[in-house]
């Protein structure tokens, strides 16, 4: 009679650990291994005692279990096929966003061209502010904009008409009702998207601005133009 151990180790031959093979490598494992339990079966019929025969349900229970190898290792060579077209499709998608240009309430850098910012105010406001701070989180600018929502043209120059420096500022939509602030919020503009990243299962999208925003942030999208 095969011993359980006997069974054991086809078992263990079948799932190599730690080698990293492939799964063309295991089905070859697999079928010499079958093939030496298979002459195993049948040298011990053959020499079995005709007085004392062997069990035909131990031959049937061996059979089952090195059955239910053979499917378990092909259900995880049918998972390892599904990962890898998972990855490929996840690949597909990162090429969607490059190019594109996302709406985001992420940092903006200034080179001197007008930015256009898409405020929010809620319908409350009988005020709205466009609040400029610098990249050390300076105050820079303070400009009254409509409460309607409309998007509006960030110049970047001071009072006098002079440009300020070039750099990274982040813009926020301050609202006032009754002299009193009750919200404030970062208004949004686009930028075009240079690069994309899966991390952690989540997408993040490197922009030209050099920010980083994940893709759960991004209100709009439209193609370059």
């Amino acid at each position: 009679m095969i011993s359980p151990d006997a069974i054991a180790n086809v078992s263990n031959s079948a799932y190599p650990r730690g080698t990293g093979t492939g799964s063309d490598e295991r089905s070859d494992t697999l079928s010499a291994d079958f093939e030496t339990f298979l002459k195993m079966l049948t040298t011990q019929a053959r020499y079995q005692d005709p007085l004392k025969p062997i069990d035909s349900t131990e031959y049937a229970a061996q059979l089952a279990q090195f059955s239910m190898v053979e499917q378990q290792l092909r259900t995880n060579d049918t998972l390892d096929a599904l990962v890898s077209q998972m990855a490929v499709a996840n690949l597909a998608a990162l090429g969607g966003w490059v190019g594109m240009e996302a709406r985001s309430a992420s940092p903006v850098r200034f080179d001197g061209s007008p930015i256009t910012l898409f405020p929010d105010p809620p319908q409350l406001a009988e005020e709205a502010f466009l609040v400029v701070r610098d990249a050390q989180d300076r105050e820079v600018q303070r400009v009254a904009i409509p409460t309607t929502g409309e998007p509006v043209q960030w110049a970047g120059v001071d009072e006098n008409g002079e440009p300020l420096p070039r750099g990274t500022y982040r813009f926020t939509v301050e609202s006032h009702r009754g002299g009193e602030v009750i919200a404030s919020d970062p208004a949004e503009t686009f930028g075009r998207v240079v690069e994309a990243q899966i991390d952690g299962g989540d997408v993040y999208l490197l922009l030209d601005n050099g920010q980083t925003v994940s893709s759960h942030s991004i209100t709009a999208l439209r193609a370059p133009g």
